[in-house]
């Protein structure tokens, strides 16, 4: 069967649609676009190949979809399969998607699906110095149902005795919510190592990384994220993909996550503690500040995609995610690429 390709309209389909996500942008304060910002132009290749399945009466394939914000702007999406999809967002954080559902003919020969798009990245800096962030107050979640979630535990991300002691420790004699944010960032920074060894990392496992005091970027910003909320301050999971910084083009080995943080009159305050560790250079400059070496697609932990979706909650989303009769799809197989569309 030939491929079809669908094109989707990326643009108002893909900002944020109703006012319960206000809060997936940035504050006015926050949001005012810097000259001197650095940005990136790329092209973005996300390629998954589902394998042969005979017997089962049931496939689904979900994979994630990359977002338009106040810091990076997607254009040219498409999706190239012999499979037609439909789109959809989670019920709870809004992130956009796409589901396969195939043929029992389909299913059992298995398929490819490409999804292909251009995107402009830009810094986003925020100037932490300002008077205002300075005198920020906490925010109260009842004024927002999202901001209110931004302070509840995940399931790696519990909010229990270890994690509420660690950050009252960190944060004594703190008065305000930037304060106790860097002291929770120069924690997080000082005490995790980026490791990648054995078992257990990469999860995001807060008390996990609290104990082993190692990880990758998952499990930096989850012992990050579990504090700032131990101490009220709402924070949240974003995760997409590395740009490597000195190439214009090739593969993308893996998935990149990151962290950000709410205060009144701010918004949301951008944070890179496992690249702050990689870069000590740049400790200060990734408390305030993601660089454009990044592409983004979801937020949030514990996603449930849509009714169709009968296995666990995913962990995070940035992977393809299959079932075949209910149950969770092994073997998928994926590859990444980008290429910068005005390389220096």
């Amino acid at each position: 069967m030939s491929k079809s390709r669908f094109l989707i309209v990326v643009g108002a389909a893909l900002l944020l649609s109703s006012s319960a996500l206000l809060l997936h942008s940035t504050s006015p304060a926050a949001r005012a676009v810097d000259a001197s910002a650095s940005q990136r132009s790329f092209s973005f290749t996300y390629q998954v190949h589902v394998p042969a399945n005979a017997d089962a009466k049931s496939n689904h394939l979900w994979i994630p979809l990359p977002q338009n914000d106040s810091f990076q702007a997607i254009s040219n999406l498409k999706i190239e399969s012999s499979v037609p999809h439909s789109e959809g967002r989670d019920p709870e954080y809004q992130n956009p998607f796409a589901v396969f559902t195939p043929t029992s003919a389909q299913a059992a020969a298995g398929y490819d699906v490409t999804l292909l798009f251009n995107a402009t990245r830009r810094e986003h800096a925020v100037n932490i110095h300002s008077p205002a962030l300075q005198n920020a107050s906490a925010v109260n979640p009842a004024n927002d149902p999202l901001v209110k979630r931004y302070l509840e535990p995940d399931k790696l991300v519990p909010l229990n005795d270890t994690i509420a002691e660690l950050a009252r420790q960190q944060t004594a004699g703190d008065t305000t919510p930037l304060q106790k944010a860097r002291h929770i960032y120069d924690y997080v920074v000082a005490t995790m190592r980026y490791d990648k060894t054995g078992e257990g990392w990469g999860r995001g496992d807060a008390i996990w990384a609290c104990t082993a005091k190692r990880g990758n970027c998952t499990d930096f910003h989850s012992l990050f994220i579990g504090m700032m909320r131990s101490a009220g301050i709402p924070a949240r999971f974003e995760i997409g993909f590395p740009l490597p910084e000195g190439k214009s083009e090739g593969d993308i080995p893996g998935y990149h996550c990151w962290a950000e943080f709410y205060v009144n009159g701010a918004g949301w305050i951008p944070v890179d503690a496992s690249e702050a560790w990689k870069n000590p250079a740049k400790r200060d400059y990734f408390f305030g500040a993601h660089d454009d070496n990044r592409v983004f697609f979801t937020y949030g932990r514990d996603l449930v995609l849509s009714p169709e979706q009968k296995g666990p909650a995913l962990n995070y989303f940035i992977y393809p995610y299959a079932e075949s009769d209910g149950q969770p799809v092994k073997g998928l197989a994926t590859h990444f690429a980008f290429r910068d569309l005005n390389p220096n």
